[in-house]
């Protein structure tokens, strides 16, 4: 199944829900953390249920500290 994650294409070996993509980049325990897939955000309570779908758009940002 092939997604895209920040604009670069992935490929996932099988179907898969947000949260274990996020564990995949190692991103799980990350504070945060933003998730938007095919432009609509997703509640981090709403990770775990997510699953995703081939040709998904994902975007994962980080807010970061600064002034």
């Amino acid at each position: 199944m092939v997604i895209r994650v920040n604009g670069k294409e992935m490929d996932l070996d099988t179907p898969a829900t947000l949260l274990q993509l996020m564990q995949q980049l190692h991103l799980e325990q990350k504070k945060g953390i933003a998730v938007a897939v095919n432009q609509q955000v997703v509640p981090a309570a709403g990770r775990e249920q997510h699953l995703l779908q081939e040709n998904d758009q994902v975007l994962i940002i980080q807010a970061a500290q600064g002034g």
